[in-house]
């Protein structure tokens, strides 16, 4: 699977260049592990682009890092290394992946580790990601000190009580776009 992005509008480049003052793009990743320190690797990125209070692109890949997935970390978020067999190298997907968020400003669900990670690959390719970010889930824990706690899953539920919560595993486009409509939902409130 090639990086997909998804657009239900035909924007040309410099459209899209210049309505980022406003845009934000919403990342969610899925690793190999829980630090680049020890050799982990990004190997799913699931992005979702806002402008006006409403998503209007999509990106989403996976990628062949060249490490073996540990199995219990494909038990969280499904993705084997037989998945990844074919799919892009980092040096394909981050350039469209960086042209995808321009000079956005980013937003996670525990932007630490995402931004990390991504930080990470970036500089492995002497790019940089000197992105501003926003954390859905220090916003979570401001907004809703109550909560039992403030994992995705609990703050969406807490939001959209009457949604139909379906996703698949872990998958990193599935929490973008649940890390999107939080997000959305606070900035509101």
């Amino acid at each position: 699977m090639r990086p997909i992005v998804r657009s239900p509008f035909n924007f040309t480049t410099a459209q899209k260049r210049m309505s980022t003052s406003y845009r934000h793009v919403v990342v969610d990743v899925e690793t190999t592990g829980l630090s680049p320190r020890h050799g982990h690797r990004v190997i799913e990125i699931g992005a979702v682009a806002v402008e006006g209070g409403a998503v209007v692109e999509e990106f989403t890949t996976l990628i062949d890092a060249g490490v073996l997935i540990p199995p219990a970390v494909q038990a969280i978020h499904g993705i084997t290394d037989e998945m990844l067999a074919g799919q892009p190298p980092p040096e394909e997907v981050l350039p469209r992946f960086s042209a995808f968020i321009a000079d956005s400003v980013l937003v996670a669900h525990n932007a630490a580790f995402d931004i990390r990670f991504l930080r990470h690959e970036f500089a492995r390719l002497k790019m940089g990601l000197p992105h501003r970010h926003v954390c859905t889930l220090e916003m979570s824990r401001l907004r809703f000190p109550r909560l039992p706690d403030h994992t995705l899953e609990t703050v969406y539920l807490h939001l959209f009580h009457d949604a139909a919560f379906i996703r698949q595993n872990h998958r990193a486009l599935d929490d973008a776009r649940m890390t999107a409509k939080i997000w959305l939902a606070m900035e509101g409130g």
